[in-house]
């Protein structure tokens, strides 16, 4: 059992004692669960095979699931992988930021860090605390979801608390996360790049940089039985809740109405939009926002899915999202949380 510090670093006025004493757990081998614009990461020295290893232990997270390595700037990025002249456009657009780009590894990073695989996965985080943490460690700091493996994604430091107490060094609180959903990750191939998992950067957003977008198959569908993960968060069940999730696949008029029965007959708890709240008991209810109001639903989700949890229902209802614009990194949380659980209605 290790005994975990918490240091409250205020994005607006950063504690630079805090922080270099967070590095100094970094450079030495340790965890600091520490906050992004997307969620919370786990951090590592991400040159370091035994410190990867660390972060795989306190997970509990499969050793073939590749970390995201992050960087202060998208230019240190040269240091660790083989850059190209697409990436640097997408840098240029979208970084700092919620993009992540799978770029062929340099030898510095260890395949503990890549899941055995020849690429790695590098981003450049906007918060404010994320960035000066790696300057202050002087190396990319490898770092999943700072989370039990398979649980719903931390947005604030509660989260990490509750899942990683006792199990890694530091927690940096540095507030509630500003998007709420992972980064938009992206395989370079030439002149295109394929999306492997979506989040804050769309795929129209992505196709203004670059003509050739496509979508991987894993993004909507399971992963195959023996296909391995290109990026975290392929695999089959992932930010699931503990209760069952099913998703809702109907007529918004219908989903309510759903809902309203559900609440009658079951032990449910409901993940609705904050125009349904009027007509729903309030008994287990969490308001995701409004139904036009993506951001706020992306913000909110895994939240949600940790409410839901608490109140000990034998089922979670939540609609299915249609795979538009945010509303698709919405249905890749979902789905996966889900395992694929879909009811027509």
């Amino acid at each position: 059992m290790i005994d975990t510090e918490i240091f409250k670093i205020d994005p607006e006025n950063i504690n630079g004692s805090a922080v270099a004493r967070c590095a100094k757990i970094i450079k030495s081998g340790g965890l600091v669960a520490f906050p992004t614009e997307t969620v919370y990461g786990l951090g590592a020295d991400a040159t370091d095979k035994t410190a990867a290893k660390k972060i795989y232990a306190a997970k509990g997270r499969p050793s073939d699931n590749p970390l995201i390595i992050h960087v202060a700037r998208p230019e240190d990025a040269e240091r660790y992988a083989y850059t190209c002249e697409l990436y640097y456009r997408l840098a240029e657009a979208f970084m700092p930021g919620p993009l992540t780009v799978i770029l062929k590894k340099r030898d510095i990073v260890p395949d503990e860090v890549t899941g055995g695989l020849d690429s790695v996965a590098v981003r450049c985080p906007s918060h404010a605390v994320a960035r000066e943490l790696i300057k202050a460690a002087d190396v990319a700091i490898a770092a999943p979801s700072a989370n039990l493996s398979g649980s719903p994604s931390p947005t604030c430091a509660e989260h990490v608390a509750g899942d990683m107490s006792g199990r890694i060094d530091a927690i940096i609180d540095g507030g509630i996360c500003e998007i709420g959903l992972e980064s938009t990750i992206v395989k370079i191939d030439g002149e295109s790049v394929t999306m492997l998992r979506p989040g804050g950067i769309t795929v129209d957003a992505l196709r203004c940089v670059c003509e050739h977008v496509e979508i991987a198959s894993a993004v909507t569908e399971a992963l195959g039985e023996n296909e391995r993960p290109l990026s975290p968060g392929m695999k089959y069940r992932h930010y699931a809740p503990s209760a069952q999730l099913v998703l809702l696949d109907g007529k918004d008029s219908d989903v309510t109405e759903f809902f309203l029965n559900a609440q009658k007959n079951e032990n449910c708890a409901l993940i609705c939009y904050s125009e349904e709240l009027s007509v729903l008991d309030g008994r287990k209810v969490i308001d995701v926002g409004a139904r036009d109001d993506l951001a706020s639903q992306a913000q909110r989700l895994f939240g949600a899915l940790r409410e839901a949890d608490g109140f000990g229902a034998d089922v979670i209802y939540a609609h299915l999202p249609k795979q538009e614009g945010l509303g698709l990194a919405l249905y890749n949380r979902l789905i996966r949380a889900a395992a694929h659980t879909v009811k027509k209605i």
